[in-house]
């Protein structure tokens, strides 16, 4: 697929920076908005319509917010491939909804670590949900739009209104190239943290 329309997004940030703007301005273009917890209050605040993951799961949160996104509705909608037929079947099958952009920023475990937390306070600093997301949705780069930084929606916005097609295929693979590299500095900063706590 070399361009992507932007219908429906997934949005969970930890830092909200640039959030308002940029969930105002896919209203606007029509793209229905799905969010979490603090994200979804906030969007709320500002005035905008907010579908809660748990709405579209039929599934509450669970384990103080240990589990949120974690459930097929949510990546059955994010990893399917477009263009392949029998994804496509699956999904209308089990009612299922795809995404076209994610929008998430993980939990801020270096903060974390300076504030000198014990070990059992620090783990729950650990980002599960988030990491699932972007590794998802950056896979299906082919079919996905995902953003795991605020200093790129900036240019996610201006991708949007360049084309009425959609967002290309190679900002999609670069910004994918960026969330798997912003999960495995991720993963390697909670690694090296076990192994000296």
């Amino acid at each position: 697929m070399d361009f992507l329309p932007i219908r429906r997004a997934l949005l969970s940030v930890t830092h909200k920076d640039g959030l308002t703007e940029l969930a105002d301005f896919l209203h606007r273009r029509g793209v229905e908005l799905v969010s979490t917890g603090g994200t979804l209050k906030h969007l709320e605040k500002a005035g905008l319509p907010v579908v809660a993951v748990s709405a579209t799961t039929g599934f509450p949160e669970i384990l103080g917010g240990r589990v949120k996104t974690l459930h097929p509705a949510i990546h059955g909608g994010i990893l399917a491939d477009k263009d392949n037929p029998a994804h496509m079947a699956t999904l209308a099958e089990h009612g299922i909804r795809t995404f076209d952009l994610v929008c998430v920023n993980l939990y801020d475990f270096d903060s974390a670590l300076a504030k000198g937390l014990e070990p059992s306070e620090a783990i729950e600093e650990i980002d599960i949900g988030g990491p699932c997301l972007l590794r998802a949705a950056a896979k299906n780069f082919h079919s996905m739009l995902v953003l795991c930084d605020p200093a790129a929606y900036s240019e996610a916005m201006r991708e949007m209104e360049r084309s009425e097609q959609g967002v290309s295929l190679p900002f999609r693979q670069r910004m994918a190239a960026q969330a798997f590299a912003r999960t495995s500095r991720y993963d390697a900063t909670i690694a090296a943290y076990l192994e000296r706590a």
